[in-house]
């Protein structure tokens, strides 16, 4: 506990890293007060059959990620998910489609123009899910509207807001990248994820102690321990990596020798990250966009069990995408080739494999190896909510237990958490642990 104290007041002695946490703070602060503005001709007081609707299934992720914005009728109702879905479409595009390949190797310029065309398509995706989530809204809360209200005025002028909203909670985000701590996109779906963990774990007690005898409460304490170890799980996926050996020559220029150590190239076991989970739930989602929000739970055959998180269909679909798009991920960020050629480059190579195609192939093969456990482990995340309502944990408290929140929970805290490093022991402060290493997801140890 001192320790703690002590690194409190560390971090508040560093003038650059207090400000960026005050800004953070309140961006923060923002974005959670605009989850509560209601969309203008709506009584928040009427949602209670929008607020069951996004109680389970895929609307309760939605609602998850926006930190219930979306079941409050709220500005940000439609969040950041738009921009992640745009962002997932021109990352394949990239990899499809020449013109984009070509941007990519443009560099700064080529980037700026991605993030433009990728703003173009958010606000594409917002034009078509803005009348889509009105429309479910009308039909779920309809006396909550008012009835002097234009319909077609009320669409236009509510989907603009909305747009706008998404747009804004983007340029939050941004902000928070360059002003505060932490990835901002990152770091406003972990917002909304968090600020829904007091509600469901308040209704997890109060369904636990309803229970008869104390079984209830039993059951409750070996929820709490379970949710720990899957936790940790998560947390060793995010940190796990295979570190190969790359020996320097050494060089001499001058009077001076360069070169001959020995360092450690860390391959992470899930390179991906949480993409391949992303990837996966947008294509989950696909059923439920053409089926409309309201007919989700009306839906039947292939429709139901496509929509149904809790059944076994989905969740056997949805862990086999997340295996091939963990392949699929790795494959366009890890480029063995590239890290082959610039080992040669700076004289190093690996201990008993030649320098060029050798390496390269031996790179590959490493991460072929590591990314099979990788991505069985991921999948087995991922759906672990669905495990945790066989036994009767509630929705809301099961998604926790797993899958793209828990994940993206651990990997941005660990992140943040690491930045918070780097700049106390930049500066020869204590860290935040007595061994100085936090490691995020980028798989490299801050000291």
């Amino acid at each position: 506990m001192k320790r703690f104290i002590e690194t409190i007041k560390n971090i508040w002695k560093i003038e650059d890293l207090r400000q960026r946490i005050l800004i953070t703070v309140l961006f923060v602060a923002i974005y959670r007060f605009g989850s509560y503005v209601v969309l203008p001709g709506i009584n928040p007081n009427m949602l209670t059959q929008l607020h069951e609707q996004t109680s389970e299934g895929l609307l309760a992720l939605l609602n998850a990620f926006s930190g219930g914005a979306f079941s409050n009728a709220s500005i940000f109702a439609l969040g950041i998910m738009p921009y992640i879905s745009a962002s997932i479409v021109i990352q394949l595009l990239a990899i499809a489609v020449p013109y984009f390949q070509k941007l990519q190797r443009e560099g700064e310029s080529g980037r700026r123009k991605i993030n433009q065309y990728t703003r173009y398509l958010t606000m594409a995706i917002l034009l078509f899910q803005g009348p889509s989530y009105l429309i479910n809204l009308k039909m779920q809360a309809g006396p909550a509207l008012n009835p002097s209200l234009d319909w077609t005025w009320f669409i236009v002028s509510s989907t603009i807001i909305l747009a706008a909203g998404s747009m804004f909670v983007l340029w939050l985000g941004e902000r928070i990248t360059d002003k505060g701590i932490g990835n901002g996109i990152s770091f406003i779906i972990l917002v909304g994820i968090i600020a829904r963990f007091p509600q469901a774990l308040f209704q997890e007690i109060v369904s636990r102690m309803a229970s008869p005898g104390a079984g209830g409460l039993i059951m409750f304490l070996f929820e709490i321990v379970f949710l720990l170890l899957v936790i940790a799980a998560a947390i060793l996926l995010v940190q796990g990596t295979r570190r190969i050996p790359v020996q320097y020559a050494k060089r001499i220029e001058g009077n001076r020798q360069l070169g001959g150590a020995r360092q450690y190239i860390p391959l992470k076991v899930n390179a991906a990250n949480v993409m391949p989970i992303i990837f996966a739930q947008a294509i989950m989602f696909i059923p439920m966009a053409f089926i409309g929000y309201s007919d989700v739970a009306n839906a039947g055959g292939v429709a139901r069990a496509l929509t149904d998180m809790t059944g076994f269909w989905y969740n056997f679909i949805f862990a086999i995408l997340i295996i091939l798009f963990t392949y699929f991920y790795t494959a366009i960020t890890i480029n063995p080739r590239q890290m082959a050629e610039d080992m040669k480059r700076n004289n190093g190579f690996i201990p008993g494999i030649k320098p060029g195609k050798a390496t390269a192939d031996y790179i590959d093969e490493i991460m072929t190896r590591i990314t099979l456990p990788g991505s069985f482990f991921l999948a087995v995340v991922a759906i672990m909510p669905a495990f945790a309502g066989l036994f009767g944990v509630k929705a809301e408290f099961a998604q926790f237990f797993g899958g793209t929140s828990l994940l993206i929970l651990v990997g941005v805290v660990l992140d943040t958490l690491q930045q918070v490093e780097s700049h106390l022991l930049m500066r020869h402060y204590d860290g935040l642990l007595k061994s100085g290493r936090i490691r995020g997801r980028s798989g490299v140890a801050a000291y």
